[in-house]
């Protein structure tokens, strides 16, 4: 057993991007997603355009893993155009670089926490905590969590979540938002009146649709799921954090390739640095991290993880309302 010094050394060797492959992965990805939104706007049959409209929703799941590893400074650091590139790509999924960074870094750094868990994540309650709230606010909680917000992460997550909710609550912060909001309903605006609101569908609803509402589960799931430990902040730990309360989500390799690997999850969250496409090469040299806690996207497990809600301090386990 490594300690928790040796675990950070052993992965801080890993740290370390090709950049040539950032960049090669990174172009690749935008092109095809490039070439799938162009090719929906010319005049195809719907059967032909409901398939890439898809695939567009799945490959905006992966250039999204690579913008936030770009966020993470993982890879292309300092780089000038990828700059440029990744500021429209937040632009256009709806998540302004500097809201992202605020929220997800905070997440990164109070993972699994009790009452902390919350910005940039979804709230955890204890039982006794959730019975001591009025109904209003019970109600509130269950919203958050609910399937239903889940599965329109693109609406709930991303539009409310990334833009007006942080305009809201700092406008002279979270100014990127009216950028965001500008450049994204500019674009959707153009299309629907030059193209009609067929082609308008496949090239904006349904994409946006899937990789909200993937992304929005992936994001739960990695850290909600049934053997997920939760603890408070004496109990708490950064690698305890990492390896009790961030999944492995076992995927086939074709959904690794679309969601960037972000499935390494709790690899991830041991070291941020390390480049997506490094952490199957970390999880296959480092024995330690090869038996972490697991979920999947098979239905039962799917099923599974949306029923958890509280943590129960007794039991030490994660339950449902019931």
């Amino acid at each position: 057993m490594k300690t928790n010094e040796d675990l950070l050394a052993i992965t801080a060797a890993y740290a370390h991007e090709n950049r040539l492959k950032s960049w090669w992965l990174t172009l690749s990805t935008l092109l095809l997603l490039i070439a799938n939104l162009v090719a929906l706007t010319m005049h195809l049959h719907w059967s032909i355009k409901l398939p890439l409209s898809i695939l567009c929703g799945l490959l905006i799941v992966r250039m999204f893993v690579i913008y936030h590893d770009y966020l993470h400074l993982a890879i292309l650091k300092e780089n000038r155009i990828a700059t440029v590139l990744f500021s429209i790509f937040g632009y256009y999924v709806l998540c302004p670089k500097v809201v992202w960074r605020r929220s997800h870094n905070y997440h990164h750094d109070h993972n699994s926490k009790l009452f902390k868990s919350g910005i940039g994540s979804y709230p955890m309650f204890t039982l006794g905590r959730f019975q001591e709230l009025n109904a209003q606010q019970q109600r509130q909680y269950m919203f958050i969590r609910h399937p239903f917000v889940i599965v329109n992460g693109f609406i709930f997550s991303f539009l409310v979540g990334m833009c007006i909710h942080p305009l809201i609550v700092s406008f002279s912060k979270n100014k990127e938002a009216i950028f965001a909001l500008s450049f994204y309903f500019t674009l959707h605006v153009f299309i629907f009146i030059h193209f009609g609101w067929s082609t308008s569908i496949f090239f904006t609803l349904i994409p946006h649709f899937i990789s909200g509402g993937l992304g929005a589960y992936l994001f739960y799931a990695q850290h909600n799921f049934p053997t997920a430990r939760y603890m408070s902040d004496e109990q708490w730990s950064y690698i305890d954090a990492a390896m009790e309360s961030s999944s492995f989500m076992k995927t086939n390799r074709i959904m690794h390739w679309f969601t960037g690997n972000i499935g390494y999850h709790h690899i991830h969250h041991i070291n941020a640095r390390i480049p997506f496409y490094r952490l199957p090469e970390v999880m296959r040299d480092v024995p330690i991290l090869q038996n972490p806690k697991t979920t999947s996207l098979q239905w039962k497990e799917i099923r599974r993880c949306l029923s958890l809600k509280l943590w129960d301090e007794k039991s030490k386990n994660l339950v449902s309302y019931h």
